[in-house]
């Protein structure tokens, strides 16, 4: 049931609950998965069979994250999983650069007085 190409829901470790894609067959217990990150936050690494579960869909792919990307664009499946895609973090970063600057206080009048 679990083999290459096949979307599986993460159920343990810190990506628990977040869909990822089977790029390689079981070996020993072990798949190789991919989110990719662009697009479910899931990074490509080996995991245990034992803490994925497959789900009814299957995306074709070369193996590599940008075609599996443009599967799950192509597939629709996006939408009907209800897959939030992380933002950019670029644009995290401009976000937080803008909230700091409205949060920096503005500059003191100088207090007149002696000078030391």
């Amino acid at each position: 049931m679990i083999g290459k190409g096949r979307v599986c829901l993460k159920i343990a470790g810190r990506e628990a609950g977040k869909y990822c894609v089977v790029l390689e067959e079981p070996k020993e217990g072990f798949v190789l998965i991919t989110g990719p990150k662009s697009v479910t936050g899931v990074k490509r690494r080996k995991c245990n069979i034992m803490h994925i579960e497959p789900t009814e869909h299957m995306l074709e792919s070369k193996g590599d994250d940008s075609s599996v990307e443009e599967a799950w664009k192509s597939s629709g499946l996006i939408e009907k999983l209800g897959i939030q895609v992380p933002e950019k973090r670029k644009a995290k970063e401009s976000k937080e650069k803008t909230k700091a600057k409205e949060r920096m206080p503005k500059k003191l009048p100088e207090k007149k007085g002696k000078k030391q």
